[in-house]
């Protein structure tokens, strides 16, 4: 009886940490349409919002992991969730505001601070609680490629929602065209704590520990250094490649010069990953993580490389009937989307390889992962500052140098090892 009850246990966790994860992705996704907004007041400002929530990793990183080991994931995770529901309420203020427009993106980046401390915690609970939960190796990595499917289901509709809202960019757009999907937001956290905070969760056992302890006994292991490196490349490529995607389809007089269609070509990409995730569920339990990262990381290379030599004026019809997609674009574009399939099982894998026999050092080593997710702030800005000199297109080769070191990391640096 005591054994039955474990398992629903184990089974409601599960439950509530892939819908945890689906938030996560909701939150972050919104940054880049929106700075396609803040883009037409400022030309620095496009990527400057996703640069600030993703900032707030820096600093809560090892803290959410030292919150885990004190009061436990769920209490954790309702932390977090308060904080999403701050962090929206901000953005929707600046929103409403009818001064300055500096001021007024002064405080949207602070609710998108705000909004990055929420997903850093939530980050920190979901994927070492399901990779426990899952027993780690190959059916760990099977849960994480499980939730995240539902974080590319939101990752999906984001862009797509925001890019409806939206419509054709001009100098006139401004952040009250999409406070609608805030609106949505606040509703869904407020939503989201409910069904946490009354939901029973069978917890895992943590092993308390002195927080440099831990951090020192973490970084004592070649692989995790390796991983952590890994990861700060890892969201860089996952938020770079539809990100300055966006810009290069929906900057005015360009490619499309539509924000509504661009969303919804982006929101292919976060589509194509949702597909990888799903396919990955079902295979990590037979196919190691390594054999998923080396495949996936090479195949991204190529793809790249071909789109950026491949010149823009060999063009394609491309319609989707059930998102409203009817243009004519660079055939690149469908070989950069395309990616998304193969960033689709990178954080699953690389998190399950980096934290292979950590045992008691697990919550420590998913608080450096989580510090070094900044990558997908500072990254995708670089590359965006790139983009300025050397045109959207080409600026891929950043992400493409990324990627080699996660084939790097999946042929030589994963195999566990101390320092």
């Amino acid at each position: 009886m005591e054994q039955k009850q474990k398992k629903n246990g184990a089974i409601v966790a599960i439950i509530a940490m892939m819908f945890l994860f689906a938030m996560i992705s909701f939150v972050t996704n919104m940054a880049a349409p929106f700075g396609t907004i803040w883009k037409q007041q400022y030309e620095w400002a496009g990527m400057v919002g996703n640069m600030m929530n993703f900032a707030a990793y820096l600093f809560m990183g090892i803290p959410a992991g030292v919150m885990i080991t004190k009061i436990g994931y769920k209490k954790t995770a309702l932390v977090a969730l308060a904080l999403g529901f701050i962090g929206i309420a901000v953005q929707y203020l600046s929103s409403t505001m009818n001064g300055e427009a500096i001021g007024t993106y002064v405080v949207y980046l602070l609710g998108a601070f705000i909004c990055g401390f929420c997903v850093c915690i939530l980050n920190t609970v979901v994927n070492p609680m399901l990779n426990l939960l899952g027993g780690g190796g190959n059916r760990g990595n099977q849960l994480i490629q499980t939730g995240g499917s539902l974080n590319s289901l939101a990752a999906t509709l984001t862009p797509m929602l925001a890019g409806a809202m939206i419509g054709e960019i001009t100098k006139e757009t401004s952040l009250s065209d999409v406070s609608p999907l805030l609106l949505i937001a606040l509703a869904i956290f407020a939503v989201s704590f409910i069904i946490i905070y009354f939901t029973k969760i069978e917890e895992p056992e943590v092993e308390k520990s002195n927080v440099m302890e831990g951090v020192k006994g973490a970084l004592s292991y070649r692989h995790l250094v390796l991983g952590i490196i890994a990861i700060f490349f890892y969201v860089g490529i996952e938020v770079g490649i539809p990100g300055q995607l966006l810009f290069y389809l929906s900057e005015p007089g360009g490619v499309l010069g539509s924000m509504a269609v661009a969303g919804a070509i982006a929101g292919v990409y976060w589509l194509l990953m949702l597909v990888g995730r799903f396919t990955s569920a079902f295979i990590s339990g037979k196919v190691s993580s390594r054999t998923q990262l080396i495949v996936t990381s090479a195949v991204a290379i190529i793809l790249l490389v071909v789109a950026i030599f491949m010149p823009e004026s060999q063009t394609m019809n491309l319609k989707i009937g059930f998102l409203n997609i009817d243009a004519n674009v660079p055939v690149k574009v469908l070989l950069i989307i395309l990616c998304g399939l193969c960033t689709s099982v990178m954080w699953g894998v690389i998190f399950n390889l980096a934290t292979e026999g950590l045992g008691k050092y697990t919550p420590s080593a998913s608080g450096l992962f989580m510090t070094m997710v900044v990558g997908g702030g500072v990254m995708p800005l670089i590359q965006n500052l790139m983009a300025k000199s050397v045109g959207d297109i080409p600026s891929y080769w950043l992400v493409v140098a990324m990627l080699a070191y996660l084939l790097f990391y999946a042929l030589v640096g994963c195999k566990p090892a101390k320092k």
